[in-house]
């Protein structure tokens, strides 16, 4: 808590992915893979705070307790199409001052590849802070060419995404995709 506000500080990525008979337990099986299953997740929307640190899943799992209360952001898809590709994939983009606020991105979809979902997800966010950065947005001009502008401008230091695909349950269960950033309250 900063000044009687809850401000995370401390933030990783993370992604999973679940099969089961039943969609829930699919889901259950996919935050469990991705590491997040023993807390009560509770999703809010995409700015990344200012001077939260990124740290690995590793480190931020040791500092989460069973049964806490977590703040995340969190991306998931499922079919029960067999062979059918879901994709997850949270963006993220961070501005050089660490003052100010970074953005988070949401991308679900079927049929793409892992890659392209996150290249998708981390330019949205790019997109997202760029505007609050004052940087132009120009929607008759090139995506790759304006996010190429963005990451060029200087005022965006790290973009990055993290992405889990699948194909469809061969038996035509649930299977279930995730990946999300999840916020440590210290």
């Amino acid at each position: 808590m900063l000044n009687g506000l809850m401000v995370p500080r401390y933030a990783f990525l993370t992604r999973g992915v679940g099969y089961h008979r039943e969609k829930l337990a699919s889901f259950e099986e996919a935050l469990r893979n991705a590491g997040i299953a023993p807390y009560n997740l509770v999703r809010v929307s995409s700015i990344f705070p200012p001077g939260c640190e990124l740290i690995d899943r590793e480190e931020g799992i040791r500092m989460l307790r069973p049964g806490s209360i977590v703040f995340c952001v969190l991306s998931e898809n499922a079919t029960n199409e067999p062979g059918r590709r879901v994709v997850a994939s949270v963006g993220l983009a961070l501005p050089r001052d660490p003052n100010l606020y970074g953005y988070i991105s949401e991308h679900h979809s079927f049929g793409q590849t892992e890659e392209e979902a996150g290249e998708y997800a981390e330019d949205l966010a790019a997109a997202m802070l760029a505007t609050t950065l004052g940087l132009e947005y120009d929607p008759q001009r090139a995506w790759d060419e304006q996010i190429e502008a963005y990451r060029l401008s200087g005022q965006i230091v790290l973009s990055r995404n993290c992405t889990q695909s699948a194909e469809g349950d061969p038996r035509g269960y649930w299977t279930t995709v995730v990946a999300g950033v999840i916020f440590i309250l210290v």
